[in-house]
């Protein structure tokens, strides 16, 4: 008796115990509150890595390195990364 009164009164606590929908909803506007959206901020950002890389390619390319290839893909993959980053972000958000 004791027992299936317990599981009455939890019935409705196990109910609104939903994960993930408020945090998801706070975490949306926050993000469309603030003053750039999340893709404008990544392409900002991929902006300043595509900057730097191709300016310390060209000082290697400048002191006679001859073996940069790595390092070029390097840059350009986190700049690749940063983009798709931000589309990621506006398709979960839909910010």
């Amino acid at each position: 008796m004791k027992k299936l009164l317990a599981f009455v009164l939890l019935l409705p606590a196990a109910a609104f115990a939903q994960p993930g929908i408020t945090e998801m909803q706070e975490a949306r506007s926050d993000l469309t509150q603030s003053f750039f959206s999340a893709r404008d901020l990544s392409l900002v950002v991929a902006a300043i890595l595509g900057i730097i890389g191709a300016l310390r390619i060209y000082h290697n390319l400048q002191m006679g390195r001859e073996r940069f290839t790595a390092e070029v893909s390097a840059w350009f993959f986190s700049a690749l990364f940063m983009v798709l980053l931000g589309a990621f972000l506006q398709a979960v958000f839909g910010i």
